[in-house]
């Protein structure tokens, strides 16, 4: 069997949202995250005949989308109980019900005292304290010294706030403005009920989600499990360690990838060093258990680039052959397996992030059923140069309401993504001073839970 290129509109599976997923929300943005490429210019040169095959951007990324949700009905995706300090970044796959009241009992809102009937009030000698059991019941004219959070007694008219009450000679507690029945008493159930839904499948677990489920009584969420990822790092020329050297350049890719993709809601079971060799890359895909498997290089068609000989050797299907994108045009992504994936990433670095952000990031968002970002423009402040045929993603940083396309954007170079908030995606032609471009957030500059490298 050998490696098939899926021509647009061949992978029309229909996907059930509620079954596989109930789970997975539908990605009803994938398929629009950029428009598609303004048609050419009437005397605009042609496309050249070999870069027919290359898929459009915003095609690519929905395909990856697909090609996720085809496989979250397996069992391998199926959901996980995880504890609460293992949730983070995650994707709720049930709702989160309330398993108590909240709060659970009548609560002082305030530091004060806890009055019955209209004062002045004869204050009792034993306070109400936080954790401890329901005090007695309070008669009218009676007061009780209460702390925040604690169980307000029986009877009581309202919470008079510390600063809001004095005492007299006599000890008598006095107000010193209107006390307003109920006033600062949080009642049982203020919040919620014992079985309302707080939030639905398709949330992603944040710091707040933990505490709303920790204060309703959970010690385990039902969660969409971390899409695995294997990376595989290829080139005879790469150095682990110290400078380049004797032709020799240093690995970008190895220490960028795992922290990246962690960004992106994977898990990184492995990062291997593989070098030129299509022996050691069949091995390792085939034997690889991975949801994904990441490469790094080898994806043109150079003497030494095996990734598309070896995906064409072990059958797997070509979902993407090259994108009409710059940099990163020879990314691919293949079917391995049934429910295993291949993102192919060129070896230059830059190229390597525009696979990332192109393939991987609609994959593995997907895979993790984490809700699509919502698309946003900016007007670039400067003129961002295009390619004739390709869509173009640029470095930019956030100044203001504008977006900055920054220097140092070549394939081979991280200078200007290193610095950057975003990449700025520029139509073929270019993009003029205040033309308003779509902006891709990297995980660290967006307000998502992507911000966890860990």
């Amino acid at each position: 069997m050998t490696a098939r290129s899926l021509r647009s509109g061949e992978d029309a599976d229909e996907f059930d949202v509620e079954e596989a997923l109930a789970l997975v929300k539908e990605d009803n943005g994938a398929a629009h995250r950029a428009p598609a490429p303004p048609p050419q210019a009437s005397g605009r040169a042609p496309e050249p005949h070999a870069h027919h095959k290359a898929t459009p951007w915003a095609e690519a990324r929905a395909t990856a989308a697909r090609a996720a949700r085809a496989v979250t009905r397996s069992a391998r995706r199926a959901p996980v109980s995880v504890r609460l300090e293992d949730a983070l970044g995650l994707t709720l796959a049930a709702p989160l019900d309330a398993l108590t009241d909240l709060p659970s009992f009548n609560t002082s809102a305030m530091d004060g005292w806890a009055v019955a009937g209209p004062g002045p009030w004869a204050v009792r000698d034993e306070g109400v304290l936080a954790g401890h059991a329901e005090p007695a019941p309070l008669t009218d004219g009676e007061a009780a010294r209460i702390a925040t959070g604690a169980r307000i007694p029986p009877d009581t008219t309202a919470v008079l706030r510390s600063e809001h009450g004095q005492t007299d000679e006599k000890g008598r507690l006095h107000a010193t403005r209107e006390v307003v029945h109920g006033q600062d008493i949080r009642p049982r159930g203020q919040e919620c009920r014992s079985g309302d839904q707080l939030l639905p499948p398709g949330a992603l677990v944040t710091p707040a989600v933990l505490g709303l489920a920790a204060a309703t009584g959970y010690d385990t969420l039902t969660a969409v499990p971390r899409p695995r990822v294997e990376v595989l790092v290829l080139g005879d020329e790469l150095l682990t360690e110290g400078a380049p050297r004797d032709g020799l350049i240093r690995d970008a890719l190895g220490p960028m990838l795992p922290p990246w993709l962690r960004a992106l809601g994977a898990e990184v079971t492995a990062v291997r060093r593989l070098g030129d060799s299509a022996a050691a890359l069949r091995k390792a895909v085939t034997g690889s258990d991975a949801d994904v498997i990441v490469t790094t290089g080898g994806t043109a068609a150079g003497p030494v680039d095996h990734v598309h000989p070896v995906l064409d050797r072990i059958g797997a299907e070509l979902l993407v052959d090259g994108v009409k994108v710059r940099p990163g045009h020879p990314m691919l992504l293949a079917r391995t397996k049934e429910n295993q994936h291949l993102v192919g990433l060129p070896g230059n670095p830059l190229a390597a992030v525009s696979g990332l952000l192109t393939l991987a990031e609609p994959l593995l968002r997907t895979l993790a059923a984490r809700p699509a970002p919502e698309p946003y423009t900016l007007p670039l402040r400067d003129e961002a140069h295009g390619h004739p045929y390709d869509t173009r993603l640029v470095p930019v940083v956030l100044r203001g309401d504008n977006a900055v396309p920054l220097h140092y954007n070549g394939p081979a170079m991280l200078r200007g993504i290193a610095a950057a908030d975003a990449l700025a995606v520029v139509p073929p032609g270019g993009a003029r001073p205040g033309q308003e471009a779509e902006l891709l957030d990297l995980p660290w500059a967006s307000a998502g839970i992507g911000v966890c490298f860990t």
